[in-house]
């Protein structure tokens, strides 16, 4: 499934003959460049932008025998523009084309990324306010806490993604940096002009300052934010998991007709998708660490970076576009089973309320550990029993005596321990 969503917009981003466009369009703008200020002639730099060309099995083929990848390509693109095209490439250094082509196609990517933050993100809200008010029970250590609402989980993931576009946008920028700057950074065979111009077209902005390469910091960061975005859809999808499980079947994926859940059991309805999406958050979390190597190189460069990026640069984006698709579709399908959900927040019966009771008896002047100890004898012999605990508190001679059982009965009210659900929404939204 992920080799087929390839084909489309990120797959063909990273595809070799977008690659080699890349890299000649930013070959061009630094004849155009050149041409400006006098480095060569005008009609050399128009010529050189009608003629040239390349073939990717050409390329292929001079690389066979020259071993370097940038080489076969300018020879490739020689042959097609002729005596002109000794301006091609003039003071450069492989990485002033191979970086800054780069940053051109990481930020083509970043767009592609966030359009799949901003349709997760609508999918999120349109399904919060939906269940804004579905009560169900909230959860710590997997275990019934408090009541909470679908909705506000819902909330919850909506206000982690919208930080997670903030981070990639910022992350955009980071990279959105090119430079033309020599073998060492130091512009000894081309001048700044050139980068400037070159950057600008590109919708760049150059590198205050470089060696041979943009530093790698800059892609560390690019691809820590894409790990966190796997990371938070990954949160997503093992909190849609864990509610899919038997014995709480409170969310399930959509499964469509004649889908099938397993090969041996003909009852199965798999989380297949979430469980996809964990799995692929892991890559991606491997992904950023391979960046976080790359950003110590030797002196001005060493090549160790290139092989990694050549795998990492590729997969990370494809796979964080395919992430944000699949959970958009996960949320936007989810079936919720409200009443579900009020039957297992009912399986403990009432001992959810139990902090009423705590902060009640406080208010009235017992000591906390007091009111603890005396809210806990009766929530553990709940537990033991199976018996309905707002019973056991009316029947407690010793909580009674500090509280009316009208009193008890207002503390066993749901509504008012969610009664700020719409501030929060408020807030959030």
């Amino acid at each position: 499934m992920i080799k087929r969503y390839t084909r489309e917009a990120m797959g063909r981003l990273w595809s070799e003959e977008n690659k080699f466009q890349t890299w000649l369009q930013v070959e061009i703008l630094a004849c155009e460049a050149l041409a400006k200020i006098g480095e060569i002639p005008k009609k050399s730099a128009q010529n050189i932008a009608r003629k040239a060309k390349f073939s990717i099995k050409r390329i292929e083929e001079i690389e066979a025998e020259t071993k370097h990848d940038v080489i076969a390509f300018l020879t490739n693109v020689e042959e097609s523009v002729g005596p002109d095209a000794r301006y091609i490439h003039l003071g450069l250094t492989s990485s002033d084309i191979l970086d800054t082509a780069m940053a051109v196609r990481l930020r083509q990517a970043s767009g592609i990324i966030l359009k799949g933050c901003d349709s997760f993100l609508a999918v999120l809200k349109k399904k919060a306010m939906a269940h804004k008010n579905t009560v169900m029970a909230g959860r710590s250590h997997g275990i019934h806490a408090e009541p909470t609402t679908f909705g506000l989980k819902l909330a919850l993931f909506y206000d982690e993604m919208r930080r997670n576009r903030r981070r990639m946008e910022h992350a955009m920028e980071t990279v959105s940096v090119g430079k033309i700057s020599g073998a060492v950074g130091t512009f000894a065979n081309v001048p700044p002009k050139v980068e400037a111009y070159v950057c600008r077209k590109l919708g760049l902005k150059p590198a205050p300052v470089s060696t041979q390469i943009i530093q790698r910091d800059r892609y560390a960061e690019y691809f820590a934010t894409l790990a966190i975005i796997a990371s938070t859809i990954e949160k997503i999808a093992v909190e849609i998991r864990h509610l899919q499980r038997t014995e709480v079947s409170e969310v399930e994926e959509y499964f469509s007709k004649g889908q099938k859940g397993s090969s041996a059991m003909p009852h199965k309805r798999n989380p297949v998708a979430s469980e996809n999406l964990s799995g692929l958050a892991r890559l991606v979390r491997s992904n950023a660490s391979a960046a976080f190597n790359n950003v110590a190189l030797w002196h001005e460069r060493d090549i160790s970076h290139s092989s990694v990026e050549r795998v990492i640069v590729p997969d990370s984006t494809i796979l964080v576009d395919y992430m944000l698709n699949r959970i958009t579709k996960i949320i936007r399908h989810l079936v919720v089973y409200p009443k579900r959900m009020q039957q297992n927040l009912d399986l403990t019966r009432g001992l959810t309320f139990s902090q009423q009771i705590l902060l009640a008896l406080a208010k009235r002047g017992v000591s906390r550990d007091k009111a603890y100890a005396m809210v806990q004898k009766q929530a553990m012999r709940a537990w033991k029993t199976n018996k309905d605990f707002k019973e056991q508190v009316e029947n407690d001679p010793e909580i009674t005596s500090y509280l009316t059982r009208a009193e008890v009965e207002k503390l066993f009210d749901i509504n008012s321990q969610l009664r700020y659900v719409d501030t929060i929404f408020a807030r959030v939204f």
